[in-house]
């Protein structure tokens, strides 16, 4: 398969001057969080330091935390979720505590409360929304990730710890390493409902954001990433260029296998993930995204996508990768958004 598209082989001189300034912002934020790939033990002589603004600044502990994320994945793909299906009851559990969660690690809400209702033609739904305020805040990086799955279906719970307890459980655990440790770009953290009835969280917030989105903004969407067997694929850089050296100096050092692609729309059936997520309609508004996830396994949309089938140091790679990726594009943001750049 295809991973990506190569850079075009005569590129104007202020392409390839972007280019390596892109890199080289990439390649600091790079050094920032190089701890970010490797695995801390008893050993650990103690802070770890990088290179920022010119100075060297503690890093603090920056390092997604396995245990709590295995542990938010058992809370939202629990038999007693029932599924997580948009507009159940165990739905609006699922979002009552998500709002804890955000308040408990200082994330405020993004508008007059944590929850925004909305409703579409067949139903209604609720996105959860928080906002961490960057250094410099002339951009935005949108967080997403979709925490409603398709409930029970012929009396079998389909718990969806993949799809998409997963992404709901990694953008959780980001957003507590962003709140310790600020970028520059503000973030939207944005936990999105009804994603499997046609992306209609997604489509209300993109419609109606909590305030006016910046002409600098990336949307980052997570939709399935425990079970990657070690690979973890990028969809993104096809539609924006200016997004490929970015994620491959990225996946030079990445603790997973790092790949781009599955964005092409002359790719085979089924692998253009283009519009099969929440950034869907944030490409469809012009926004760019990079969607990280895996490609399909036996269990997906299955009453078998359960917890015990996530092996944690999978999950764990996957997350630090994302993490780093964040860091990086928050270095290089704002992107170009000329395609020959």
């Amino acid at each position: 398969m295809e991973a990506g598209v190569p850079e075009p082989t005569s590129p104007s001189s202020a392409a390839m001057n972007l280019r390596l300034w892109i890199v080289a912002a990439v390649g600091l934020a790079l050094i920032v969080t190089a701890p970010l790939f490797g695995r801390r033990d008893a050993s650990d002589p103690g802070p770890q330091y990088g290179v920022g603004m010119g100075a060297v600044q503690p890093l603090g502990d920056t390092l997604p935390d396995i245990d709590r994320l295995m542990a938010t994945v058992r809370t939202l793909a629990h038999d007693s979720m029932a599924g997580r299906q948009a507009g159940s009851n165990a739905n609006a559990a699922v979002a009552r505590w998500l709002m804890d969660s955000l308040g408990t690690m200082g994330v405020p809400p993004a508008a007059e409360g944590y929850e925004v209702p909305f409703t579409w033609a067949e139903g209604s739904g609720v996105n959860v929304l928080g906002r961490i305020r960057g250094s410099e805040g002339s951009s935005l990086i949108v967080l997403t990730a979709h925490f409603d799955h398709v409930g029970i279906r012929e009396g079998e719970i389909y718990n969806g710890a993949d799809d998409n307890a997963s992404g709901t459980a990694a953008v959780l655990e980001l957003a507590r390493l962003l709140v310790e440790q600020p970028p520059e770009a503000d973030v939207l953290v944005a936990f999105l409902d009804a994603e499997e009835v046609g992306l209609q969280g997604a489509r209300a917030l993109v419609s109606r954001p909590p305030s006016p989105f910046p002409e600098s903004i990336i949307n980052v969407n997570l939709d399935m990433v425990s079970r990657s067997g070690g690979v973890l694929w990028a969809a993104g850089a096809h539609h924006t260029p200016a997004l490929r050296p970015v994620l491959e100096a990225v996946a030079a050092v990445a603790p997973a296998t790092l790949r781009l692609g599955h964005d092409r729309p002359d790719a085979p059936e089924g692998d253009d993930w283009t519009s099969a997520s929440d950034h869907g309609p944030f490409h469809e508004a012009g926004i760019p995204f990079v969607y990280f996830g895996v490609e399909d396994h036996p269990q997906y949309h299955r009453p078998t996508d359960d917890v015990d089938l996530i092996i944690p140091s999978d999950f764990e790679a996957s997350v630090r990768t994302i993490y780093a990726a964040i860091r990086a594009l928050d270095a290089a943001l704002p992107l170009a958004t000329d395609p020959s750049q």
